[in-house]
């Protein structure tokens, strides 16, 4: 059995510039069948999932008919970002420009959301153009929360400061930099409470630091430290546990709830707020961060969000729980799962078969989604722990009764994240024809 890729999504920058032309059947140039918000990991998968899922039913739809709204320049491969931070390939192995990627059936509309109205089944966008849809996907990405840390991001615009991170494809060479430049001193990595893409990569990146400091004669003089806002290294107590004694092995120190506040780049000195509400301070000759994230603002501010700012969908359908013709997916609903590539590759095919059962014969298929969800923690060159799970935080690993316990870090892995996942990602997943665990064997639903 094959596992999905872990870890990515589209990021939203600026207009792109090419003209947004119709192709599609209907009357209207501003109503689709099905729209997409969002041209990342999700939106990408699924709307070719959908296209494909008519044609095989001999229900072809027509060019055009399938419309994906992102006004992003570039499509972005993040879990890559971990590989550039740890010195293993060059960032722009993982950037494409967007536009590129949409086959000639789907059209590309270069703008963004900015507001849903689901009583009209409609969406307008930024310049004020009205898209209409008889079914809604969305699939925008989360917001990362760059200035919620006090001078994060002009330390991270410092090539000087020490500082930097592997959430950003502007910043993640920059953490190479740091890693393999130093010598000696405290390098601190932190994690923030609360809900982040790819929860596992803040201590990915740790590992490899520490393992290029052991091989490079450096481990004597350099201090790593882990101070992470959470509880424990992991939320499944199984890699948790064993992670831990990992890190007692390695004599990495560790700080739990612990939440980064703020950096004096300056004076090489960060602060850290306690459960109590009292602070602590820390010096670092190098400081790897990982923002604080959460629901973008215009979804939060809209009528599918739920309370906390997440779509608000059904855990098992992805359907929105209120408006029937509304499906979501990736780092946007409000899935208590780890927010990962490798759920979206597990989600993909069951809002396509809601989906497609919805628009054809007026009602859901049996179609489910489990939590499903996987984190290859790097935990050094060469080697890998393999993660998967599911709702409950619950194991749920393609491999163990052919290898073993996956708490095991293995070469094979590794090379899965190294050469393998961006391989797939790039052929595969953003394609449609990449389904998580079944690996390219579309999956059944009874």
């Amino acid at each position: 059995m094959i596992i999905g890729l872990v870890g990515s999504r589209a990021m939203l920058h600026a207009r792109a510039s090419t003209p947004f032309v119709r192709l599609a059947s209907t009357t209207s140039i501003d109503k689709f069948k099905v729209v997409v918000v969002g041209g990342g990991s999700g939106g990408l998968a699924v709307a070719n999932q959908i296209y494909n899922r008519f044609k095989r039913a001999g229900k072809s739809l027509n060019p055009g008919d399938i419309a994906v709204l992102d006004a992003a320049e570039y499509h972005y491969y993040q879990p890559g970002w971990t590989l550039a931070g740890a010195g293993l390939r060059p960032k722009s192995d993982f950037q494409q420009p967007l536009a590129s990627l949409f086959p000639s059936y789907i059209s590309h509309i270069p703008e963004n959301v900015a507001t849903f109205s689901p009583t009209t089944s409609s969406v307008t966008t930024s310049s004020g153009t009205k898209v209409g849809y008889e079914s809604l996907v969305v699939a925008a990405g989360l917001k990362i929360n760059w200035n919620a840390i006090a001078g994060l991001s002009q330390a991270l615009a410092d090539h000087k400061s020490g500082v930097s991170s592997i959430y950003s494809y502007d910043t993640c060479d920059k953490v190479w930099g740091d890693i393999s430049n130093l010598q000696s001193g405290n390098a601190i990595f932190t994690q923030p409470a609360g809900v982040i893409k790819c929860a596992g990569a803040p201590q990915k990146i740790m590992w490899m630091a520490w393992d290029h400091y052991q091989k490079t004669g450096r481990g004597y003089d350099i201090k790593v430290d882990f101070v992470t806002g959470m509880p424990s290294m992991f939320s499944v107590k199984k890699y948790s546990d064993a992670l831990n004694a990992l890190r007692i092995e390695r004599g990495i120190g560790a700080d739990f709830q612990h939440n980064l506040v703020s950096i004096d780049a300056g004076s090489r000195r960060a602060t850290f707020k306690k459960p109590d509400g009292t602070t602590v301070d820390r010096e670092y000759a190098i400081l790897h961060v990982t923002p604080p994230m959460g629901p973008l603002d215009f979804i939060k501010a809209s009528p599918i969000a739920d309370a906390t700012g997440w779509v608000d969908v059904d855990t098992s359908t992805l359907r929105h729980v209120k408006y029937g013709n509304v499906f979501s997916l990736g780092d946007c609903p409000s899935l208590p799962t780890s927010k990962t590539a490798a759920a979206i590759t597990s989600q993909a095919p069951v809002v396509t078969e809601n989906l497609f059962s919805l628009m054809t014969v007026g009602s859901l298929s049996n179609a489910r989604y489990d939590g499903y969800t996987s984190c290859p923690l790097l935990t050094g060159y060469g080697e890998l722990m393999l993660a998967e799970f599911k709702y409950g935080l619950e194991p749920k690993e393609s491999f163990a009764k052919y290898l073993g316990d996956q708490t095991a870090r293995r070469r094979l892995f590794y090379h899965f994240k190294k050469d393998l996942f961006p391989w797939a990602y790039w052929n595969r997943m953003i394609k449609g024809t990449w389904f998580g665990p079944s690996g390219p064997f579309r999956p059944h639903f009874d």
